[in-house]
């Protein structure tokens, strides 16, 4: 029996659900069943599906972590694949720049071979289209500029000798899941975004939970956040977004609810009723939430009232982990990447 099996098993029979239940939602038993009344009440929203036929010569594109477009259409694809493999010291993810639809045609790889490209997460173009990817396992967030040149890198990639000296060599244990995070480095990172004035926002992560704002001469600025369900606590805080009414909306997975703060991470409120949010997106008239289950829910941006939610993935062969981080085109167009399921979609909304 495998890990993942495993893993789910035990938690099948904690919880006492069907493995589809288990494999498929992030979330407690009590969580699911208040979700699920949530969505009794919503409209469901009707949306169309188009894969995008995007590939890779002499190479598959894998699992499809980061997802986003520059001005110019150009799709961008932080994929977790390659030869190096996915644990600590591993280069499994690779950057990929595809030219706009419908062809989507194979442009080129981002920074082969670099040294903090271990573990996908995400991949975001700010409003001076440099390109960002979020390493998740080398801790690591990384800037290009437009044509592919490195321009910074943020936080400090743990090198696989001291983590096979310490924790297979010597033994040791991790005894604090989730620590404080400390300045200057990430633990498991997972999305960025920014402010009008350049300030970066990161959500750090799966180890730190935490929200880190640096500046754009690269001095970090400000944390906010410890693991915990209460005021600025977070639970695997995975996804987040920012308006230009000074708003960073942070998505705390593990505690089914988006907390937004300003752009000095003063915290602001709380949303609810979009189960765990994977991936957070803003547009002119809409909040987006993205589970992994492949649903998506639609807030107004004005009044932040919930406003209805829609299925995608399904048919594809997996049940777990339909969306993993979003793209907003337009009010009415998200670009969707996934790690259960090897490809991009394009999802249009037809209400």
């Amino acid at each position: 029996m495998t890990i993942r099996k495993t893993a789910t098993t035990v938690a099948m029979l904690m919880l006492g659900t069907a493995p589809l239940q288990v494999f498929a939602q992030v979330g407690t038993a009590a969580q699911v069943k208040n979700q699920l009344a949530v969505e009794a009440g919503l409209p469901q929203l009707q949306v169309t599906e188009e894969i995008l036929p995007l590939r890779i010569p002499g190479h598959t594109l894998g699992e499809t972590e980061g997802v986003s477009l520059n001005k110019a259409g150009h799709l961008f694809v932080y994929s977790r694949t390659g030869k190096g493999g996915t644990a600590r010291g591993g280069t499994a993810a690779e950057l990929y720049e595809f030219a706009p639809g419908p062809d989507y045609k194979f442009i080129k790889e981002w920074l082969p071979d670099q040294y903090g490209a271990s573990f996908a997460h995400s991949v975001r173009v700010d409003k001076d289209q440099n390109v960002w990817i979020v390493d998740e396992g080398s801790g690591m967030v990384i800037e290009s500029k437009p044509n592919g040149d490195l321009v910074k890198e943020y936080g400090r990639k743990p090198e696989a000798i001291d983590y096979l000296e310490s924790y297979l060599e010597r033994g040791e244990k991790v005894t604090d899941r989730h620590p404080v995070g400390v300045m200057g480095s990430f633990n498991r990172p997972t999305d960025i975004a920014w402010d009008p004035a350049g300030d970066s926002f990161i959500t750090d992560g799966y180890g730190n939970s935490r929200v880190v704002k640096i500046g754009p001469d690269g001095v970090w600025l400000k944390a906010v956040g410890t693991y915990g369900s209460g005021p600025n606590q977070f639970n695997t805080p995975h996804g987040l977004a920012t308006d230009t009414d000074g708003n960073v909306y942070v998505g705390d997975r593990g505690n089914f609810r988006i907390q937004i703060y300003d752009y000095n991470l003063n915290f602001k409120q709380t949303l609810t009723g979009m189960g765990a949010p994977w991936s957070v997106q803003v547009t002119p008239k809409y909040i987006y939430s993205g589970d992994g289950t492949g649903k998506i829910y639609r807030y107004d941006r004005a009044t932040h009232k919930e406003l209805g939610w829609a299925q995608s993935g399904l048919g594809q062969g997996q049940t777990g982990c339909l969306i993993h981080e979003l793209y907003a085109v337009s009010d009415n167009v998200l670009i969707r990447g996934a790690c259960g399921e090897w490809n991009v979609e394009k999802i249009t909304f037809k209400n």
